[in-house]
């Protein structure tokens, strides 16, 4: 019987939905960074491509954390605000960068103890697997938005990602 490794397929689909959003936030055009994509209620800029992008970053890194206890994102990153002007595509790009290293070691290093501990949030308490693919719905759900939105403004260059990039790629 041929044993399966949870660890690297958890982590070939996990990054593959990163590199999808990293496409996505890749070939966005200047002029769209600020476009749109729904109207928020409290802020017109939460609903904008590149907060959008952010947002999706930001709760990848605290869900990869298993914990909002102590967690802030890194600099530049601001944690319950808005900055004064749009995080810059590389500032985001180099997040991405960050959040797929840590996705890919804490994922390829967890153990079963690691897989089973809770995780606290207001809305839920799941186990820290069970988060992690919470959180790559998530960045794929973002992905998919950020990807339809360029389709619709004929931005072309991107395409399934069957597995996670090699860092060679």
């Amino acid at each position: 019987m041929m044993e399966i490794d949870w660890r690297t397929s958890t982590w070939q689909q996990f990054g593959a939905a990163i590199d999808m959003l990293g496409d996505a936030i890749s070939l966005c055009p200047d002029h769209l960074w600020t476009d749109v994509l729904w109207k928020d209620p409290g802020d017109e800029r939460y609903g904008q491509f590149w907060f959008i992008a952010y947002h999706t970053l930001r709760w990848l890194d605290l869900f990869l954390t298993g914990t909002m206890e102590g967690f802030a994102p890194p600099s530049p990153f601001i944690l319950g605000a808005l900055p004064e002007r749009p995080y810059t595509k590389d500032q985001i790009l180099e997040y991405l960068e960050a959040c797929r290293e840590k996705c890919q070691s804490t994922i390829e290093g967890l153990t079963d103890e690691q897989a089973q501990q809770r995780c606290v949030f207001e809305w839920m308490e799941p186990s820290f697997l069970e988060l992690q693919m919470y959180s790559m719905r998530h960045v794929q759900e973002h992905a998919a938005q950020l990807s339809l939105v360029l389709g619709q403004h004929d931005v072309t260059g991107f395409d399934w990602i069957a597995c996670a990039r090699s860092k060679d790629a």
